[in-house]
Order: C-alpha cells, then sequence, then structure tokens
C-alpha cells in the first residue's frame, strides 16, 4: 500500500484533534473529488512499518483525540490488509483513540456484504463510518465531517450490536467525545 498524506493535527474530518491517513488507491472516482491525486494505488509513499511507528507516536499525546482513515480509498481491496495492521497496533496501543473511516463503498451494499473482501476485522476496529461515493450534485459545505448530502455518518460498533444501520448521533457523541457530557 501506498499513502498519500498524513496529517497530524486535523479537525476537519472528525470530533477532535484527529491524526488522518489518506491512503492512495481508489477506483471510484467520483467527479469533483478533492483528492484525485490520490486515485493513483502507487501514488505518495510506501506503507510501511516505519510509518505505522509514526502514526503511533502522532496519535500519543492526549489531545489527539483519533485517528482517521481516508483516501484514496481505505476499502480498496488492495489497502485492507495493511491497514487493518495498523488498526490492530492502534487498539492494542492506544484503545482510547477513537478510529473513524471514509469510504465511497456502502456499508450495507458493499462493506458488510463482503463484496469488496472480509471486512469484519477491519470493522470491529471503527467507531464511526462515513459512507458513500462524493456526489458533487448532493456538495454541502455546510455538513459536519462529509461533502456531500448522501454520505452518512454510522456508529458502526452499534451498527453490528443491533444487526441494523445505525447513525452516528452527531450532537450527542460529538460533546461526549470533547467532554460536554459526563458518561
Amino acid at each position: 500500500m501506498y499513502y498519500a498524506t498524513i496529517k497530524n493535527c486535523d479537525i476537519a474530518n472528525g470530533p477532535g484533534v484527529r491524526v488522518s491517513l489518506f491512503v492512495s488507491g481508489c477506483t471510484h472516482r467520483c467527479p469533483g473529488c478533492f483528492n484525485q491525486v490520490a486515485w493513483d494505488f502507487q501514488y505518495g509513499e510506501p506503507f510501511t512499518e516505519q510509518t505505522v511507528s509514526m502514526i503511533l507516536d502522532m496519535l500519543r499525546p492526549s489531545y489527539i483525540k483519533g485517528l482517521t482513515l481516508l483516501g484514496g480509498e481505505p476499502f480498496e481491496p488492495e489497502n485492507q490488509e495493511a491497514v487493518v495492521q495498523l488498526l490492530r497496533r492502534v487498539k492494542a496501543e492506544l484503545p482510547e483513540k477513537s478510529i473513524w473511516a471514509f469510504s465511497g463503498y456502502l456499508f450495507e451494499k458493499d462493506i458488510l456484504s463482503g463484496r469488496i473482501g472480509d471486512t469484519a476485522e477491519y470493522l470491529s476496529y471503527l467507531d464511526v463510518l462515513v459512507d458513500g461515493p462524493f456526489v458533487e450534485a448532493k456538495k454541502n459545505l455546510n455538513l459536519r465531517f462529509r461533502g456531500s448530502e448522501n454520505q452518512r455518518l454510522i456508529d458502526v460498533k452499534a451498527s453490528l450490536a443491533e444487526g441494523k444501520t445505525i447513525l452516528w448521533d452527531d450532537d450527542q457523541k460529538g460533546m461526549r467525545e470533547h467532554g460536554a457530557y459526563s458518561r
């Protein structure tokens, strides 16, 4: 796997200050995509054990709330093995950090169905999945944590537990993650 970039202080792609990994490779090729350079699976730098260590170090400060995976497409079958290895390490070493992923694939149709590979372990590490392709005609700059109105913020853990898609409650959970509500 290759990656396009890593941001160590991202506030746009999930609640709080986050580390964001933009993987390379995407077959969706959504018109109007903000990151077209990352469509190429060979774009950027090779994703190595050194990259994993760097990401873990970036995640360690207490003010960092979690890791966000974007792309490219982190759910492309070619990217899944490397991403899952990273997520294993994050959950083993920093279990308090939340993990978000953005995907142009649809949760029920593509990811849960196994159409793009065995994603059970991958999903077990995710807190929130933003699913659906970017649709330029539905672009809305007022949306929080997504680019177009068709995209959903899915509470992965609740969805897996309930056996149905549960949307992430932006107001309640976002406030809890920032410490405004006690658990």
